[in-house]
């Protein structure tokens, strides 16, 4: 069974920062979405968890569970009864210099009418301090609705994704 990826929309920062990324109006017309992050923020950190969320919905419907490697050693954690998802990670202002995290999302059945699970894939690297992120982490959002909405939105108060940033989101149709 072939599976098409049909571009829904991209989104690139350009010449200033932005507070949050955002896809709206998502058709209701594929199987599955892949959205496919390259990220970099302004936080005063080498390193920034990013949050996700679908049809701006907060509460406590998101849980996860992530495992993650800092290049020293192997981590998991989970969350359960979050307002958003969070995933590892971005770089950001202390980084190696214009290095980018890369991010794949996978959100099978988004427009069903159960659960939405989702798969997330991240790496991060900083050349200045001999060390990277590599994370894989499987989430839940408890809503029934079908996802009309995706933003995404850097961890740290006040900190905003810069110049070059950009998210590419695709529908799949199973043929």
């Amino acid at each position: 069974m072939a599976n098409t990826y049909v571009k829904i929309a991209s989104v690139t920062v350009t010449g200033a920062t932005a507070a949050t990324i955002e896809f709206t109006s998502i058709p209701a017309t594929f199987d599955d979405l892949v959205l496919k992050l390259s990220a970099r923020t302004n936080a005063a950190t080498a390193y920034e968890n990013l949050q996700l969320q679908f049809n701006s919905s907060g509460g406590t419907a998101y849980s996860d569970r992530i495992l993650f490697s800092n290049a020293q050693n192997a981590l998991s954690a989970s969350n359960t009864a979050q307002a958003s998802t969070f995933f590892q990670y971005a770089v950001s202002s202390t980084a190696t210099a214009s290095t980018f995290s890369s991010v794949d999302f996978y959100i099978p059945n988004y427009a069903g009418s159960t659960n939405k699970s989702l798969s997330v894939d991240s790496a991060a690297e900083n050349n200045v301090a001999n060390t990277a992120f590599l994370g894989l982490a499987a989430e839940l959002w408890a809503n029934t609705a079908a996802i009309t909405s995706i933003k995404l939105t850097p961890n740290t108060g006040g900190s905003s994704f810069v110049t070059h940033s950009t998210a590419v989101l695709y529908g799949i149709k199973k043929s």
